[in-house]
């Protein structure tokens, strides 16, 4: 049963909760993506199989959350994930990102250190508002954005094309994770597959080369999409938390 939560900036989030022993398991989702994902429901089974507590969530804009999402941007979905460990969960949490959310969990480990103690990513997308988005962009779909407020993208993943809004760019150049120190004092798994037309097995190469930390790996995975939702990526997706959960002291 999905349920909802009100942030101190104002919206109005959905949420699935499910109680166990610490430290919980946090499952934050793509862009444009909802909890009702593949590897969101694989891995929410998973830990409650292992009796683990476990918290997947809508981003604003997203799924069932309130909002729009051409309104949202990086830091508003960085809020959400953030209000949402505070506000439902306790203690240390492992934090499990895919994509975009590779990106946000950085940015949580930033904001809330004595909170996060492990962390696993899967085709980690940090900075891509900037790296991939703006950087594709030739100099008339710039201006166009810069002018107008939006652009159409097209997508592999939804019936309809991205609307990539000019606040997107703008407010993401805040959040930018690649350019100043990254400490990630905590066991790191990152997992990335070399068939992914999205995210580029290099920026995982560029992640792991900048984030400062003892206990890091990246297992590239041959023929493997962005989706990363088949069985043999799903346990891997569920023996790297396993790993983490040991070098972290949650078992």
């Amino acid at each position: 049963m999905t349920d909802f939560f009100t942030t101190p900036e104002g919206r109005r989030i959905a949420y699935n909760l499910s109680e166990g022993a610490g430290p919980g398991v946090v499952f934050l989702g793509g862009f444009r993506s909802d909890m009702e994902g593949t590897k969101a429901l694989a891995l929410e089974a998973w830990a409650r199989a292992q009796g683990r507590q476990f918290l997947r969530l809508d981003y604003s804009g997203h799924g069932k959350s309130s909002g729009k999402f051409t309104e949202g941007a990086i830091g508003d979905w960085f809020e959400d994930a953030r209000d949402a460990i505070l506000h439902l969960t306790e203690g240390h949490q492992i934090l499990v990102g895919s994509s975009m959310g590779g990106w946000i969990a950085l940015l949580i480990a930033r904001a809330l250190p004595e909170r996060v103690c492990g962390m696993v990513t899967i085709a980690a997308a940090p900075d891509f508002t900037e790296d991939s988005m703006w950087a594709s962009m030739d100099k008339e779909t710039r201006r166009r954005l810069e002018e107008e407020g939006q652009i159409e993208l097209p997508s592999d993943y939804s019936d309809g094309p991205y609307v990539i809004t000019r606040r997107l760019i703008n407010e993401g150049r805040n959040r930018l994770v690649l350019r100043s120190p990254l400490p990630l004092p905590f066991p790191v798994r990152m997992l990335q597959g070399t068939a992914d037309e999205d995210v580029a097995q290099e920026v995982s190469l560029r992640l792991l080369d900048h984030a400062e930390g003892g206990d890091m790996r990246l297992t590239l995975v041959k023929g493997a999409d962005h989706r990363f939702s088949t069985p043999e990526c799903l346990a891997l997706i569920e023996a790297a938390v396993e790993e983490v959960l040991g070098r972290a002291g949650g078992r």
